[in-house]
């Protein structure tokens, strides 16, 4: 047991399991570097690489930091003009139910059909991922979202035609939501990944809480429909950046160097490949040999296990792809399985309890968040405040800052705990590790939700200042969760992991889209402090969940490998 994650019955490697350092505190067997493997040796200490990049230039595991890290902010930047668009019409509720004259709840089902429309175009964009990789989609997701700003703004008076442009901004925004975490996957090692995906998760929920701070004022100098054409054009000019410099990231790695998941590769008995796995079980690794003995360097799924100990294979290296063909939306399929097969296969997803947990962490405090925009200005449109459109814009103002807030949290904590736990747990590596964010979550996300209750019930007493606080702590725990939730799930189950954010999209848009079916119905039948004592109470005991998460996790994943849920309904 490492750390209090409870190892599994069966003597087996677990997915995700991976070793990440080499240095003094581990045992005297095992400090060799082996020659095998390869190293990050940019610091005192040698990381192995996990997962292990290929010897193909074209692999990004081989690219530059430099050159991943710009693609990764490309799609960081894009993705905050994309994530704009879920509530690119928080402040305008009254402006817009005046323009159209329509109610409110009409008011808000045009961002809950926007958010059924990313949900619903996932399933078919993440399993065009799988098949044919992500390029394409970034594409398309950053041209629709040209062509329905464009068409949202010229709508006019009919409030039909600016519901469909809403979906089609859905859908445009789906790529995005669903992908760009994923990629963080495809082009770093994981002791590279937490300020990574703490940066994509702030990409995506940063640009969201700032853009009705603009909004308010942009409707009240220059109308609501320059809301969405300055979308329409900020969009545009980020989309020759996309064309040009984001190359596809999905690459067809053979299987023994995704360490993180296999561990095994194609050898009889446990790997060479796994020195964790030779930590917990030396006489084996004593058994199978000295770790410097020569292995093959590359494997043929059609030759036996004996061939490939006797003989050292090469395969010529693949020659680099020239920059024009990179700039092309394909560049060969990335997985044989069949395209429907892979539309199905988040359903049965649902009944795995990481990704459940998963959709729980993160899914309901988007939700929670949605529900406090959509009846912010319910809240503070009345007496005694009377905000217009620019002020209650301006109510984002504490969620963007928890936002940033809470991406410097995460980042920070994202490494630093887990290298220290790593060190605690002798060089080894759980996915677990990750779980011990949520801690962070719960103090300030919980503390958001019964803060924002408590002053939003009681304005004449507290004004407008208390409420935004604590706006910003749950947003706060809000993205610290999100960071959390994918962390794990990119560490934990990598293989899956882009149907598992698939689980996750469809999850949080479609709870979301519920929520503001109801959201001005809690108010006026609970009332605001009812409403948010049962909400902030209902994620406390969602955080906690996470404690039986940490502890079993890892029997989990090793149960799941087992009875493989794709495998069972015969979707793999």
């Amino acid at each position: 047991m490492g750390l209090g994650v409870l190892n599994p019955k069966h003597d087996e490697h677990v997915p995700g399991t991976s070793f990440v350092l080499d240095d003094a505190s581990r045992p005297d067997h095992s400090i060799n570097i082996d020659t095998r493997l390869k190293y990050d040796r940019s610091g005192k200490v040698p990381v192995i690489l996990v997962p292990q990049p290929s010897d193909d230039p074209n692999d990004p595991l081989n690219w530059p930091l430099w050159r991943r890290d710009f693609i990764l902010s490309i799609l960081s930047i894009v993705s905050v003009i994309a994530s704009a668009l879920s509530p690119l019409l928080a402040a305008n509720t009254l402006t817009l139910s005046l323009y159209f004259e329509r109610d409110f709840t009409q008011m808000a089902l045009l961002t809950g059909y926007h958010l059924l429309g990313v949900g619903v175009a996932g399933f078919f964009f993440v399993a065009s991922a799988r098949v044919w990789g992500k390029r394409h989609l970034f594409l398309l997701g950053t041209v629709l979202i040209i062509i329905s700003s464009a068409w949202g703004g010229a709508s006019g008076h009919s409030y039909k035609s600016l519901l469909w442009a809403r979906v089609v901004q859905g859908v445009g925004l789906a790529p995005f939501e669903a992908l760009v975490n994923a990629t963080v996957g495809d082009l770093y090692f994981v002791h590279e990944r937490g300020k990574r995906m703490a940066l994509t998760n702030m990409a995506l929920f940063g640009g969201a809480f700032f853009t009705p701070i603009l909004v308010g004022k942009i409707t009240h100098t220059l109308g609501w429909q320059w809301s969405f054409y300055f979308i329409a054009i900020f969009t545009g000019v980020l989309l020759p950046f996309v064309f040009f410099f984001v190359p596809e990231t999905a690459f067809r790695r053979a299987e023994h160097l995704n360490t993180d998941f296999t561990g095994e590769g194609h050898l009889e008995g446990k790997s060479h490949l796994d020195p964790a796995w030779e930590m917990s079980h030396p006489e084996n690794s004593a058994k199978q040999g000295s770790p410097n003995q020569s292995m093959p360097t590359s494997f043929d799924k059609h030759q036996s296990d004996t061939e490939l100990r006797n003989l050292n294979i090469q395969r010529p290296v693949p020659a680099k792809v020239s920059y024009a063909q990179s700039l092309l939306p394909f560049n060969g399929r990335k997985t044989d399985d069949n395209f429907f097969k892979l539309v199905l296969r988040p359903f049965p997803l649902f009944f795995h309890p990481a990704i459940f947990w998963a959709c729980l962490i993160q899914g309901t405090m988007i939700g929670w968040t949605v529900f406090i925009g959509v009846v912010l200005a319910a809240i503070y449109l009345g007496p005694p405040l009377f905000f217009n459109e620019v002020l209650t814009g301006y109510m984002y103002t504490g969620a963007f800052v928890g936002a940033v807030l809470g991406f410097l949290l995460a980042g920070f904590l994202a490494d630093w705990s887990t290298n220290l736990m790593i060190r605690r747990n002798k060089g080894v590596y759980e996915p677990e590790f990750r779980i011990v964010l949520v801690v962070a979550q719960l103090v300030t996300g919980c503390i958001g939700l019964y803060g924002f209750g408590i002053t939003s019930n009681n304005l004449p007493q507290y004004g407008w200042f208390l409420p935004d606080f604590f706006f910003a702590w749950e947003v706060m725990g809000m993205v610290i969760g999100a960071v959390a939730s994918a962390l794990y799930i990119v560490d934990a189950h990598r293989e899956i992991a882009v149907e598992a954010f698939t689980c996750l999209l469809i999850f949080k848009n479609i709870f979301s889209f519920g929520l503001t079916w109801s959201a001005y119905e809690w108010l006026v039948q609970a009332g605001v402090l009812k409403t948010f004592m049962v909400i902030a109470s209902i994620q406390v005991v969602i955080c906690c969940l996470s404690i039986p998460m940490y502890i079993f996790g890892k029997r989990n994943r090793s149960f799941m490998q087992r009875h493989d849920l794709l495998k069972l309904t015969h979707l793999w």
